[in-house]
């Protein structure tokens, strides 16, 4: 079953890293999309560009409205995401604790509900 790990943080606590410590933040990730990948359960995964480069759209009353910027206000947003296929949620469960977005913000776990099914 495919499972979406959605991948929250507030993004100023990047901007007080280091460059030494960013980059050993980006070799975390990298070493746990390595992970997946040797355990033959990643599907996808890419970072999102931050939230102030966003568009979003909203149909109000038959017309489209277009506003720049997220949506919502919030502290943690959503910066990118792992697309796994996994045999039930527990392993999800499992593959999200490892991720190093739970240590410095939260990790969603989704499973993926495909067109079509009921």
């Amino acid at each position: 079953m495919e499972y979406m790990l959605l991948v929250y943080s507030d993004p100023s606590h990047f901007e007080k890293l280091s460059p030494s410590q960013a980059a050993e933040g980006m070799a975390a990730y990298g070493a746990y999309r390595e992970a997946l990948q040797k355990a033959g359960v990643l599907r996808s995964a890419n970072r999102l560009r931050p939230t102030p480069t966003a568009t979003t759209v909203r149909l109000k009353s038959g017309k489209t409205e277009v506003l720049n910027g997220p949506y919502a206000e919030t502290r943690e947003q959503l910066g990118g995401y792992f697309l796994i296929d996994v045999p039930d949620l527990d392993v999800a469960l499992s593959w999200a604790a490892r991720c190093p977005g739970a240590s410095h913000g939260v990790v969603e776990v989704r499973p993926i509900w495909q067109m079509g099914e009921s």
